[in-house]
């Protein structure tokens, strides 16, 4: 008997171990911190990205194989003539997570309460490296993980941040404030952070797209902050407004 489910989980396992496309490809093999065991280019791709990438490949021992580019179409409609076969993302230990943040000057940590766009969950991550937060926490449940999407919106972001995947955020915030982290939720109604001393080491909560920050996470909360906006549209979605918060903190942390 045909079992939907399960077809479904394999097909999804199967794309977590794939990353697809020419940035997030390359930024793979510059990080290193995953396995590769195979890259498939496409017959008809060309380009100095997908040069730089074989090139790379070839010096860290990654076996190539040229495929026609409808063999890539199974994996991703955007696999931009490239794909790599990768090792399962490794998530760290909250406990490790902090204990190596803590060796930042200001340590500042994002938590992510129940994104389940992909797409957002990648640019979030890509907006945390590029404005130096030195940690990600996401949920195991009711939320989205890193898969291939993810990787692909956030430019291989993800190579190069320490991840940690929690079975329940209020008790990760427990865990932060008995290592003296401060944690501040993202919230329309918080104080504007250009008026806000920020205090570290420093975790900031954003909320999901459509209900914000779940109202128990937001109680835990020492203090809430907010970005101040016109009123002419309706909030910033949550990777804009994620973009605009850690802006805002890394001009506290130069």
């Amino acid at each position: 008997m045909y079992n939907k489910n399960k077809h479904h989980h394999n097909a999804q396992e199967q794309l977590d171990n794939i990353v697809c496309g020419r940035n997030s490809v390359l930024e793979l093999l510059k990080a290193g911190k995953r396995s590769v065991n195979k890259l498939m280019v496409s017959q008809t791709t060309r380009g100095t990205a997908i040069t730089e990438i074989i090139n790379l490949a070839k010096q860290k021992g990654i076996a190539i194989h040229n495929v026609p580019p409808e063999k890539l179409d199974r994996f991703s409609e955007h696999s931009q003539g490239i794909v790599a076969e990768v090792s399962p993302m490794e998530y760290i230990e909250l406990k490790d997570l902090i204990i190596k943040v803590k060796q930042s000057p200001k340590p500042l940590l994002v938590i992510l309460d129940g994104i389940e766009d992909p797409h957002n969950l990648g640019a979030i991550i890509r907006n945390c490296v590029a404005f130096g937060a030195d940690g990600v926490i996401i949920p195991k449940w009711r939320a989205v993980g890193v898969n291939e999407t993810v990787s692909k919106a956030s430019a291989g972001a993800i190579e190069h941040i320490a991840i940690s995947k929690v079975a329940n955020i209020n008790q990760a915030i427990d865990l932060l404030k008995e290592n003296n982290f401060w944690i501040a939720g993202s919230e329309k109604s918080g104080q504007v952070l250009e008026e806000v001393t920020l205090p570290f080491p420093l975790a900031i909560i954003i909320g999901s797209e459509g209900f914000g920050i779940h109202s128990l996470t937001k109680k835990n909360c020492d203090f809430l902050i907010s970005i101040q906006q016109r009123d002419t549209i309706s909030s910033l979605n949550a990777s804009c407004a994620a973009a605009v918060v850690l802006y805002e903190i890394s001009k506290t942390r130069r």
